[in-house]
């Protein structure tokens, strides 16, 4: 019995080893490497916005997909640009078994604290530039409109349009105005509608083509010009740039066509010209005297004397935005006839003699008349019939430079100017006939221009005394000397010295008198000294 139970024992461990060799044969077969277990990597995260909790994702990338989805439909519906604070932070888990949350709710959650976050709403604007003065507005409708008024202003045919358009060579952002004539550009689209197509051809037709396009010779009568505007355009440059800017920083387009349009006033300068006059000049630069005057340190009164070549300030209204145009129009006219004058070689620059007054005439002309704004800039006549001839003004003039005049002493101070005061001491005159330097005794002094000493001595109350008499006429004294160099009848030139300060005479003290004559009538000399 004992051998049966072992005998079968061993046929089953026999089996068994079989089977398991199977095993490993099959494992070994299918199975060639050995894979080592490992723990489970995060793959459940819990999303925060903003430090709130809004939900489970199961990938981190599909948080971030569902965050772009919510701010484009945040900002869908407008232009604007729109700046949120957004801190996103996932945490994650490894875990077996989790649930996850719907998108469409984590994504409700998402716009909410979205919403809640906004931090600024930039408004899509529009920034206008004229040289320095800039303005922003809300549209680019705004900007077309505010550049139409400037134009409107002046275009009572409602011919000009502005259109936006890109500044060639600029960054593609920034436009720039052009401004077009609709009537013309109607007219030339009609023509072309209406052009026939030419039913000649060889050498034939280019004769028939080439007369057909030259404009017959003839001369036009009035009538037959056109009248109105010819052209227009803005005198500066404009320049519109597209930008995101906060609702407080831009300009109502009320505000804007004030600023831009309305004429505002600017200091310009005026050169005299040959011929000018303080009046006339008021009249052509409509400023009454006074506010001339007033306007320039240059002039003492309205009755001062103004020179060729001197500037004077002036006040020009003018907009930020100046609008030039040229216009064809029929004028019936007086006129004057240009100036005739007669050089003079014997004569100084400054010295005119009118030889025949002038008499205004009438014509009829067409003229293209340029404007900048409402002023008139320029004319250029293309017909004109005379009515009744002008007379020219005929005027001699001199034609000589005339001497200049430098200060007779270096230093010193002023210590009386030209006109009235009150006597420094017994014997002065109450009214001062000159200028006074006080400079120590023994200063030099020199000749303020070259001429002939025609008294060096004693003058009484101007103690000793120079007297030249200079090219052009006038005459300058220096007083209270307290030596004298030349002597009367020499020539001197500009710049030589010619005696020494002192206090001689009626003088409180050391000092130079000077004193400048035209026509044996003292004037102030600061008002010719060029130092």
């Amino acid at each position: 019995m004992l051998k049966k139970i072992t005998k079968h024992y061993k046929r089953l461990r026999y089996t068994y080893m079989k089977i398991a060799g199977g095993i490993l044969f099959v494992a070994a077969l299918f199975f060639p490497a050995y894979v080592k277990w490992e723990e489970p990597t995060e793959n459940l995260f819990t999303v925060y916005l903003n430090g709130e909790n809004i939900g489970v994702v199961g990938e981190t990338s599909r948080a971030e997909a569902l965050l772009q989805e919510v701010r484009k439909e945040l900002v869908q519906d407008t232009d604007e640009l729109v700046l949120i604070d957004v801190d996103m932070n996932l945490e994650g888990q490894a875990v077996l078994w989790g649930r996850i949350d719907e998108e469409e709710l984590l994504k409700e959650r998402m716009l909410q604290i979205l919403q809640d976050n906004i931090k600024e709403t930039m408004q899509r604007s529009y920034v206008m530039k004229v040289n320095n003065y800039m303005v922003n507005l809300g549209s680019r409708e705004e900007v077309e409109q505010l550049l139409q008024a400037a134009v409107d202003k002046y275009d009572n045919e409602d011919k000009y349009q502005v259109e936006l358009v890109h500044a060639e060579g600029r960054e593609f952002n920034v436009l720039t105005v052009r401004i077009q004539d609709t009537q013309a550009e109607e007219e030339v689209e009609a023509l072309e509608a209406n052009a026939m197509p030419s039913m000649t051809g060889g050498i034939d037709g280019v004769f028939v083509e080439a007369f057909a396009d030259a404009e017959p010779i003839f001369e036009k009568d009035f009538e037959d010009y056109e009248q109105g505007l010819m052209s227009m355009n803005f005198a500066e440059e404009v320049e519109i740039v597209e930008a995101y800017l906060d609702e407080s920083q831009l300009t109502s387009l009320e505000q804007a066509m004030e600023e831009v349009i309305k004429e505002q006033e600017v200091n310009s300068v005026y050169e005299v010209v040959s011929g000018d006059t303080l009046s006339g000049i008021a009249i052509k630069v409509d400023i009454p005297m006074d506010r001339l005057v007033e306007m320039n340190d240059s002039l003492e009164t309205i009755n001062s004397t103004i020179r060729v070549g001197q500037e004077l300030i002036i006040t020009i209204p003018e907009p930020e935005l100046s609008v030039d145009r040229q216009e064809q129009l029929y004028l019936q006219e007086s006129y004057e006839a240009d100036v005739i004058y007669i050089d003079n070689d014997n004569w100084f620059t400054y010295e005119t003699k009118t030889l025949q007054e002038p008499s205004a005439g009438f014509r009829r002309v067409i003229a293209v008349v340029s404007y900048r704004n409402d002023q008139e800039v320029g004319r250029e006549i293309i017909k004109e019939e005379i009515v009744m001839e002008a007379v020219p003004k005929i005027v001699e003039r001199g034609t000589k430079i005339p001497p200049t005049y430098i200060r007779p002493v270096s230093g010193g101070r002023q210590t009386s100017g030209f006109g009235r005061r009150k006597a420094p001491t017994a014997g002065a005159s109450t009214y001062h006939k000159g200028v006074d330097w006080a400079v120590p005794t023994g200063t030099a002094v020199v000749a303020s221009c070259g001429g002939t000493v025609i008294k060096a001595g004693w003058g009484s109350g101007y103690g000793y005394v120079v007297y030249i008499r200079h090219e052009d006429g006038r005459e300058t004294r220096y007083a209270h000397l307290s030596r004298i160099l030349v002597s009367t009848g020499q020539r001197v030139s500009q710049g030589q010295k010619i005696a020494l300060s002192g206090s001689t005479g009626v003088s409180t003290g050391p000092h130079l008198h000077f004193e400048m004559l035209i026509n044996n009538t003292q004037v102030n000399p600061l008002n010719y000294l060029n130092n």
